[in-house]
Order: structure tokens, then C-alpha cells, then sequence
């Protein structure tokens, strides 16, 4: 589009629309001409920029991005058929996870509600009753993950901005590592060593989201193992180093939607080859490379909940040995 326009407030560059959706800029430029979508106006300087219902929709297409869908199936769709698809494949997604019927949807908005009216104190102090109440391993499966897909949601609809969702994720990141860093150690009666299995939990150098590692981190301690987090974005050939100097029985990785699906794959194998034998490679995460390309020997946890199945067996091949 050759129009270009002086006055643009509500417009956003190519690289704040980068910044907003997760969408690179190459990728929208080449929608731009596959496609007919987005259709970017121009500034005075001639450069793209991009109006408010154009933003919405590319939320609502990077959600469906993330779940799995094609960008030839999703990008020529209306807005509403978009958001509709979106809305099916959330509730698909609550079922396929047991996604814990047991926090409420009043007490899913009321969270929510804090969360968009900027209440910090109050929010930190819903969610640490409620950890109190219910427990760690409740509060991560029925309350943490519910709130982290429904805010994914609203964040693709437009109904909350990403300050606000880095700060639920802060709020999230203090109050498991809090709890974590409080679980007894030897609480679930094993007094043997060999029995605790020793998880090094990390992130590829691509992954920078660290809260399904935690979360999985917070299960992993409840079930009695030794956990040592190196944090996210470890290079590949630190990973294998370090689970050596910690003589790691797992090494336990977190992969977001968001991640390259052939990074994932690639960065697995690599990391394989680069194991002594016998350590154990367990991934888990909402990359669709976990369900359709996994490499052999690697042992994918579909839900938070196949932790505790993962550790007992881990011991019983362990006692068997």
C-alpha cells in the first residue's frame, strides 16, 4: 500500500508488532505477499506500520500458531472464525490434560480480574492462600496451569497486555520457588540415597520461558528427587558437562510452543550423543515436536501429572538393577 499518513497513534512498527505478537517480522512480510495479510499502512518514512484490529488478529493467529495449526489454514480466516477455532482447541486442550475441574471459574476470573485491575499485593495474596489451602502439587496442576492457558488466552484475544502477563509470571516464578526451596528433604520416607534421583532440570539456548521447568521442578521435589535447575538457555554441550560434574541420573527439559520444532529435535539428538549411558532424557512442554517427532529413547510427559509415573519408575528400574 503506497498511502502514507503523518499522523499514526494508534499504529505499530513492524518490529513493536514483532515485540507484541512473537510473529518475526520476515514471517508477517511474507504473509503480506502469500497471503494479503496483514495489510500494513505506511508512515511518512515509508515504513510499515500496522493498525489495532490487524494486531488483534495476529494475537489470535500466533495462539493457533502455537497449538499446532498451518499458517495456509489459519492466515486467510476471518477474525471471528479465528477466535472461535481458538476457543474449541482451548477446551480440547483442558480435556486432553484433565485440566482440573477443580478450580473454579469464579475463582479463575477473580485471579484474572487482579491480574488486569494491576492488584499485586492482592493477587500474591489470593494465590499464596490458596498454595496454603490446597497444597504444592494441587496448586501447580489444578490452579497454576489452568491460569497459565487461560491467560494465554486473553493475551491472544487483546484482553490483557504482555506487562501484565510477565507480571503473573513473576508472581507464579516467587511463590513455587518460595515453596520448593521449603519441601523436606527425605519427606516421603525413603532414607536411601540410590533412591532420589538426581534431575538436572534446563532449557535449549532457543527457550527462554522458564515456568514449566519450575512447575515441573515444584512435582519432581514433592516425589522425594534431588533437583539442580541451571536455569534456561543452557548451550547443548554445558547441558552434557554439567550433568556429568552433577552426576545426573535425568536431565529434565522444558520446550514452549514457541521454540523452532526442528531445533528441538535437532538439539535432542545432539544432546544424546553427547550423554554417558544410562542417563536418562525426560522432556515435557507444549512444542508439538514432543508429540509427533520425538527421538527414540527420549520420554515425553504429556501432562504435569505423568511425573509421579516417570520418578516410580525410574526407582523401580533403579531397585531392579
Amino acid at each position: 500500500m503506497n498511502v502514507r499518513f503523518n499522523n499514526l497513534p494508534d499504529m505499530l512498527s513492524i518490529a513493536a508488532v514483532e515485540r507484541d505478537t512473537g510473529i518475526a517480522k520476515d514471517t508477517l512480510r511474507v504473509w503480506e505477499r502469500r497471503y494479503d495479510f496483514p495489510i500494513p499502512l505506511r508512515d511518512k518514512n515509508d515504513d510499515r506500520v500496522y493498525p489495532a484490529d490487524q494486531i488483534e488478529k495476529l494475537r489470535v493467529l500466533k495462539r493457533l500458531l502455537d497449538l499446532g495449526f498451518r499458517p495456509g489454514r489459519i492466515v486467510p480466516l476471518p477474525i471471528e472464525a479465528l477466535k472461535e477455532l481458538s476457543a474449541k482447541s482451548n477446551q480440547t486442550a483442558e480435556v486432553t490434560t484433565h485440566s482440573l475441574s477443580m478450580i473454579s471459574q469464579e475463582e479463575m476470573d477473580r485471579y484474572l480480574d487482579l491480574l488486569r485491575s494491576h492488584q499485586t499485593e492482592a493477587l500474591r495474596l489470593a494465590l499464596s492462600t490458596t498454595l496454603m489451602k490446597i497444597g504444592l502439587d494441587r496448586f501447580v496442576i489444578e490452579v497454576v496451569a489452568p491460569l497459565i492457558r487461560n491467560i494465554g488466552e486473553y493475551w491472544a484475544n487483546g484482553k490483557l497486555e504482555i506487562h501484565e502477563e510477565h507480571l503473573f509470571t513473576e508472581q507464579i516464578k516467587h511463590l513455587l520457588r518460595t515453596a520448593i526451596n521449603s519441601v523436606p528433604r527425605g519427606h516421603i520416607g525413603q532414607n536411601e540415597e540410590s533412591s532420589r534421583p538426581r534431575i538436572l532440570l534446563t532449557t535449549f539456548p532457543q527457550e527462554p520461558h522458564s515456568l514449566g521447568l519450575l512447575m515441573a521442578e515444584a512435582l519432581m521435589a514433592l516425589e522425594g528427587c534431588s533437583c539442580v535447575s541451571l536455569g534456561t538457555q543452557t548451550p547443548i554441550l554445558e547441558i552434557a558437562q554439567a550433568a556429568r560434574a552433577q552426576k545426573a541420573d535425568v536431565i529434565a527439559l522444558s520446550f514452549s510452543s514457541q521454540m523452532n520444532q526442528n531445533q528441538v529435535v535437532d538439539g535432542l539428538n545432539e544432546l544424546k550423543s553427547k550423554l554417558a549411558p544410562g542417563v536418562e532424557l525426560w522432556v515435557g512442554g507444549e512444542n508439538q515436536a514432543l508429540r509427533k517427532r520425538t527421538p527414540e529413547g527420549v520420554k515425553v510427559m504429556a501432562a504435569l501429572q505423568d511425573i509421579s509415573a516417570n520418578v516410580k519408575g525410574w526407582r523401580t528400574k533403579r531397585s531392579a538393577n
